[in-house]
C-alpha cells in the first residue's frame, strides 16, 4: 500500500523510460538547469510526501471500491466496529486503541455539518480534521468540546457563507477535500456494543441538507488517478501535481509552489511534467532521493531521547509547522493522522534503553513502570507493537497489539507496586502471559500513546520536556 515506509522509499526512484521533448521547448522557456532541477525536486518531495501520501490514503479509502481498503464515499461516514488488525495496512502506525469511523469531505459545492451525541464523560471520543495538507485544523470531543451533543460546521478554503443558526462552531479546512477521524474509546471486548451505539450517533450531512434546502449544483466529477506502490515510484510528481489543483497556495507555500511549477508541478506550471526529457527526470530522481534521506534522518532523529524513546510533539495545524515542510513530512511519514501533543502524544522508540535496535529475533524485553509511575493522562495510555519494517501491526497467537490502561485490572503487578511488561515474541510463560506484548520476529518498533496528557505535574507536556519520562526498555534474555 501507498503509506508503507517501504514504500515510501522506493518513491525517490524514477524510471528513466520516458519521451525526449525536443531542445527547442526548453531553450524557448524558463527550464532550470540540471543542477537547480535537482534542488527542487529535493525541497519539492519534502514538501509534497504528506499530500501525496494522503492522496494515497483517500484513493483507498473513497474511491477505489476494489482496494481492499474502501470505506465509504465522500461525504458518507463509516463506522468501523472493531479495532484496526495486522489486516489493516492502508496506514502506517495504525491506532488498535479506539475503533475508528471514518468520512472523506468533498467540500467543493458546499460545507458539511458534523453532528455528535452526548457522550459519556468517563468515555474518551475525538473527532479530528485533518485536511490535504495533513493539516489537523479542528477538533471536536471529550478534550476540545466536552461531551455534550452538538452540531459543527466544515468548510472549504473557499467558502464565504453565513454561519446558521445551531452550529456550534466552524472549521475551514485548507484544502477541497478533507479527511474526517473519530476514536472512540472501547473498554474492552465486552464494551463493542456500546461503542457501536456511541457511533450510530455520529451524523454527517452536507449544510443544503441539514438547513432542508435544495442542495446546489454538484460539483465537477473528477478522474482520479489510481496510484499504488508501482505507480509511485514513477509519479510521485504526477500525484502532487493533481493534489495541489485542490490546495489552494497558502503565503507561506508561495516560494516552494513557483519553484514547482518551474518544473512542471501545479497550477501555473512552466512545462509537462511527463514530457521532460530523460535526463531532467534522472536529475530529479536523484533529488527526491536526497528528499527521502533527510526525512528518514529527521524521522530518526525528531523530538528528544529520552531513555531511548523518542517524545516530540509533531502534528497539528498549519501555524504549527509555520512552513516547516520538513517537520511536516516527518510527521507524515512518523504516522500519518497523528493527534496534536495536546490531544496525543506518542513517544515511539526502536531502541532499548542502551540504544542497542530492537529485534524480537535475538532478544526478549522487559518494559516496567515504577510504582505510581504509570503514564499521567487525562483520558487513558497504550503501548503498541509494531513491525519495525512496515510499522504495521503483527500477526500473533493471543490477538494481542497492545497493552493499554483498561487492560491493567487484569495484569499482575510486582511485589513493590510496579508493573513490568514483556515484550517478545514467544511467550513468556503461563504465569506472565497477562502482561505479553508479543513481538515480531525481527526489528520492533514501539509506539506509546498518552491520549489528552496531563498538563500539570507529573506531565510528557512540554513534549520532550516535561516531568514525566517514559522507562527505558532492557534485555530480559
Amino acid at each position: 500500500m501507498l503509506t508503507k515506509r517501504d514504500l515510501l522509499r522506493s518513491a525517490a526512484i524514477i524510471a528513466a523510460a520516458a519521451t525526449i521533448v525536443k531542445p527547442s521547448i526548453l531553450m524557448a522557456q524558463s527550464y532550470p538547469d540540471i543542477i537547480e532541477a535537482k534542488t527542487i525536486a529535493e525541497e519539492g518531495f519534502i514538501y509534497g510526501l504528506p499530500l501525496v501520501m494522503n492522496y494515497g490514503v483517500m484513493y483507498e479509502y473513497a474511491v477505489d471500491r476494489n482496494s481492499g481498503q474502501f470505506k465509504a464515499p465522500f461525504n458518507e461516514i463509516k463506522n468501523e466496529p472493531n479495532v484496526f488488525t495486522y489486516k489493516d495496512t492502508a496506514i502506517v502506525t495504525p491506532n488498535s486503541d479506539t475503533p475508528y469511523s471514518f468520512v472523506w469531505l468533498d467540500l467543493r459545492a458546499e460545507p458539511a455539518v458534523l453532528s455528535v451525541p452526548a457522550i459519556d464523560p468517563k468515555r474518551y471520543y475525538s473527532v479530528m480534521l485533518c485536511d490535504g495538507n495533513t493539516y489537523n485544523y479542528g477538533y471536536i470531543g471529550t478534550r476540545a468540546t466536552g461531551s455534550e451533543a452538538g452540531d459543527y460546521m466544515v468548510v472549504g478554503p473557499d467558502w464565504k457563507g453565513d454561519t446558521p443558526a445551531g452550529i456550534k462552531q466552524v472549521f475551514r479546512s485548507s484544502t477541497q477535500f478533507s479527511v474526517t477521524g473519530y476514536r472512540t474509546q472501547l473498554f474492552g471486548p465486552d464494551d463493542l456494543d456500546n461503542v457501536k451505539k456511541v457511533q450510530a450517533g455520529y451524523k454527517v450531512q452536507m449544510l443544503s441538507a441539514y438547513l432542508k434546502q435544495t442542495p446546489p449544483a454538484a460539483a465537477p466529477a473528477i478522474d482520479f488517478p489510481k496510484i499504488d506502490k508501482e505507480l509511485v515510484k514513477t509519479n510521485f510528481f504526477d500525484y502532487l501535481d493533481f493534489a495541489l489543483q485542490y490546495a489552494p497556495p497558502q503565503d507561506n507555500e508561495r516560494e516552494i509552489r513557483a519553484k514547482l511549477a518551474r518544473v512542471g508541478v501545479g497550477p501555473g506550471k512552466t512545462f509537462d511534467f511527463k514530457e521532460l526529457p530523460v535526463e531532467h527526470k534522472l536529475e530529479l530522481g536523484l533529488g527526491m532521493k536526497e528528499g527521502q534521506r533527510k526525512v528518514d534522518e529527521a524521522v530518526a532523529n525528531v523530538g528528544k531521547t529520552i531513555n531511548g524513546w523518542r517524545v516530540s510533539g509533531l502534528p497539528g495545524d498549519s501555524a504549527h509547522y509555520n512552513g516547516d515542510w520538513l517537520k511536516r513530512a516527518v510527521a507524515a511519514q512518523a504516522g500519518i493522522y497523528g493527534n496534536d501533543p495536546e490531544e496525543a502524544t506518542y513517544p515511539f522508540t526502536r531502541v532499548d534503553s542502551d540504544g542497542q535496535t530492537l529485534d524480537g529475533s535475538k532478544h526478549n524485553y522487559t518494559l516496567t513502570f515504577p510504582a505510581g509511575q504509570l503514564p499521567p493522562v487525562n483520558s487513558f495510555w497504550s503501548l503498541t507493537m509494531y513491525d519495525g519494517k512496515s510499522q504495521l501491526l503483527i500477526e500473533n497467537p493471543i490477538n494481542r497489539y497492545l497493552i493499554n490502561s483498561p487492560m491493567l485490572p487484569a495484569m499482575k503487578t510486582n511485589a513493590d507496586g510496579s508493573l513490568t511488561l514483556h515484550i517478545q515474541n514467544k511467550s513468556p510463560g503461563a504465569d506472565k502471559e497477562a502482561n505479553w506484548l508479543p513481538a515480531p520476529d525481527g526489528p520492533i518498533y514501539l509506539v506509546m500513546r498518552l491520549y489528552w496528557p496531563k498538563t500539570t505535574p507529573p506531565s510528557v507536556l512540554p513534549a520532550g520536556e516535561g516531568t514525566w519520562a517514559p522507562p527505558g526498555i532492557v534485555v530480559s534474555s
